[in-house]
């Protein structure tokens, strides 16, 4: 073989253009780019990053940290723990109220045993044990109250306080100062903010 057939350029086989159809024309532009008359240069588009739906859930990492697990353990143990309180606590409040009721219970037996006392007594005709009795037996019920947390108040010449008197009646007084208690209707049992019953009492104003 020749040299000039050694250096003689490959054929183009290639049809001409005026052969080409439309399609191939459009596949193939004449300026040699991957697209109809594009610039070879210029960079491939790049498709925009895909945009969750609305209740769509992204996808987990792959991959989790040591960290990561770590810290989901301790918030499923914390879990278990606070729902083994509330069923312990579920199971324990049924008695721990038949518990304080018994308690009350019992501190008024002594009460109730000294009422029968002075019952069986009234027979003896002296009014006055009857009536002493009587008294000894409030006197222990007070004393109850008051051990469980309701003291007395039957106090009168105090100033009148909402959260521990009960307005029954207001009357013209000229020795008392207005908003006085000058009488107790009916005592009250406990203390502000942790009361049994407020007290019913008549309250002094001013004189017009």
């Amino acid at each position: 073989m020749s040299d000039q057939e050694q250096t003689r350029p490959a054929e183009d086989r290639s049809p001409p253009e005026s052969e080409r159809t439309p399609a191939e024309s459009e596949q193939t532009p004449a300026d040699g780019s991957g697209e109809p008359g594009g610039d070879p240069r210029a960079p491939a588009p790049q498709t925009p990053p895909r945009v969750p739906e609305a209740g769509e859930q992204e996808a987990a990492p792959a991959h989790r940290g040591p960290e990561v697990e770590e810290l989901e353990d301790r918030w499923r143990r914390a879990l278990a723990d606070l729902d083994n309180l509330r069923k312990r606590h579920a199971r324990e409040l049924p008695r721990e109220r038949e518990a304080e009721r018994a308690k009350v219970a019992s501190a008024f037996l002594p009460v109730v045993d000294n009422l029968e006392l002075a019952l069986a007594h009234a027979g003896d005709g002296d009014p006055g044990a009857i009536v002493s009795g009587v008294r000894a037996v409030r006197d222990q019920a007070v004393e109850v109250l008051r051990s469980l947390g309701y003291p007395r108040h039957e106090e009168t010449g105090v100033p009148f306080h909402p959260e521990q008197h009960e307005v029954v009646s207001v009357v013209d007084t000229p020795d008392a100062p207005a908003g006085t208690v000058i009488q107790v209707l009916r005592p009250g049992y406990g203390e502000a903010g942790h009361q049994l019953r407020p007290a019913a009492v008549v309250v002094s104003r001013k004189q017009e």
